[in-house]
């Protein structure tokens, strides 16, 4: 591996509709949409997908008139340039008489290009600005909307009828009190709003459920890594997160401008910053297991009780490298191991093809797994997988060798477990008496242990 050259080179990518809506390769398109040749090509694209996010679609002419006056300025640099070079040649061989005049319009020239390089280095950083500021294109098939416009793909399990059997269903964090396993009051005290102590079993149980999705995930040929939950602002900035997500983000204070991770996701992708992969022999994927934090600041007086919404979790994470041809096929496969996980805890649950204007910047599209909260009466997002096409692997200078160069590959990302789980395991599993049955295939990582009763609090 080693390092590369930016570049503007556009890779053609295949995919069309499959069946309930997945992706599969059969018509052409192109992947790397955010390529500034495709954008000149094809500007009404680009707005089209600006105007699904509910994004500025005046955006897409911000960056042309950015990149023409970036590329006038630097032809007359170079042009100027290169009449200072050719001068400079002439001043070596001139006669004595001649000199004095051409050391002068060599001066002259200096302070010529000095100023177009001025212009031409103010011209490239507004080009920048605005080309990072555009989003990743929608794929067609993702519906239109915003957060209540998502498409339902599929419903799998069986919600249970509490009433049949004869018992109020408890809400997870009144289950995790009463078995001495979720603090609330205690993480408050340390640490303040929407922190936590896990103790006792439910603690065993997410270690329980981490190490059942990594052993899944090994499985499925995906490498274990344990990655640093500090990051540099240019990996945040790359993967996509300081755009409509910056709030949610905490970073240290000065000196250090380090960010604090809302996912492995974001180290995964900076893990191979700068390098050329070798993608011959298949996908490189990736499995990272991390603790996450994020500020929740756009969720004031929602969820506010247990561990839904809180301010740290722990999580794995799967991360793909692959060809771009190959990612929607990589993007079937990640949530192929969604649902595998969820049938292993075995709860209810939903696919939801997630509308545009709920995407997050990086992704192209987005399925979430949904899992049925009885105390609520509704499904709750426990999981996500999103194909980022090329569109981070651009910002990262990540690519493959291909012939006649280098392309940028494409990136996928998906969750495998999360704390949040713990909440629709609990309910689910729940019986009158406020224990809590163990699913089957987490009880060899429970020491075979079935249930997990209640239990007074130790201090």
């Amino acid at each position: 591996m080693g390092c590369i050259l930016h570049d503007t080179a556009m890779l053609p990518c295949v995919k069309h509709r499959g069946k309930h809506g997945f992706l599969s390769h059969s018509s052409t398109t192109l992947a790397s949409m955010l390529d500034i040749q495709f954008i000149r090509e094809h500007p009404d694209v680009i707005k089209d997908s600006q105007r699904k996010r509910g994004e500025s679609v005046e955006l897409v002419d911000e960056v042309l008139r950015s990149d023409e006056t970036r590329r006038a300025s630097l032809k007359k640099f170079e042009e100027a340039r290169a009449r200072q070079k050719e001068i400079g040649k002439q001043v070596a061989k001139a006669p004595a008489d001649q000199k004095a005049a051409l050391i002068a319009q060599t001066k002259e020239l200096s302070e010529q290009v000095a100023s177009y390089k001025s212009d031409a280095d103010d011209a490239n950083e507004q080009y920048t600005t605005a080309m990072w500021k555009l989003s990743n294109i929608v794929e067609p098939e993702a519906p239109e909307g915003g957060e209540d416009d998502y498409v339902v793909v599929k419903k799998v399990g069986t919600i249970r009828d509490f009433a049949a059997e004869g018992f109020e269903p408890k809400d997870h964090l009144t289950l995790g009190e009463g078995v001495a396993g979720i603090d609330m009051k205690r993480g408050v005290k340390v640490s303040g709003s929407r922190f936590y102590f896990l103790r006792g079993a439910i603690a065993r149980l997410q270690i329980a459920m981490l190490t059942m999705a990594v052993d899944q995930a090994q499985e499925h040929d995906f490498t274990l890594a344990i990655t640093p939950t500090l990051v540099r602002p240019e990996v945040m900035r790359g993967t996509g997160f300081l755009n409509s997500h910056a709030d949610e983000i905490y970073r240290l204070r000065e000196p250090d401008e380090d960010y604090l991770v809302g996912t492995s996701e974001v180290a995964l992708a900076g893990m191979h910053e700068d390098e050329i992969l070798d993608l011959s022999a298949g996908p490189l994927r990736y499995c990272g297991w991390s603790s996450c934090y994020r500020r929740e600041a756009g969720a004031a007086g929602k969820d506010t009780s247990g561990i839904i919404r809180v301010h740290q979790f722990d999580k794995v994470e799967m991360f793909v490298y692959c060809k771009p041809e190959d990612s929607y096929e990589q993007h079937r496969q990640l949530l192929a191991m969604e649902e595998e996980m969820l049938g292993k805890v075995e709860v209810p649950y939903r696919v939801i093809d997630t509308a545009a204007g709920d995407l997050g910047s990086s992704a192209a599209r987005k399925f979430d797994c949904e899992a049925w909260v009885p105390t609520q009466g509704r499904y709750r997002e426990l999981t996500s997988t999103s194909n980022c096409t090329q569109y981070q692997a651009r910002r990262l200078n990540i690519r493959e060798r291909v012939d006649g160069g280098t392309e940028p590959v494409a990136t996928l990302n998906g969750t495998l477990a999360t704390t949040r789980w713990l909440v629709a395991i609990m309910e689910n599993h729940q019986q009158a008496d406020g224990s809590i049955v163990i699913p089957k295939a987490m009880r060899p990582y429970m020491g075979g242990k079935e249930v997990i009763e209640p239990t007074a609090w130790e201090a």
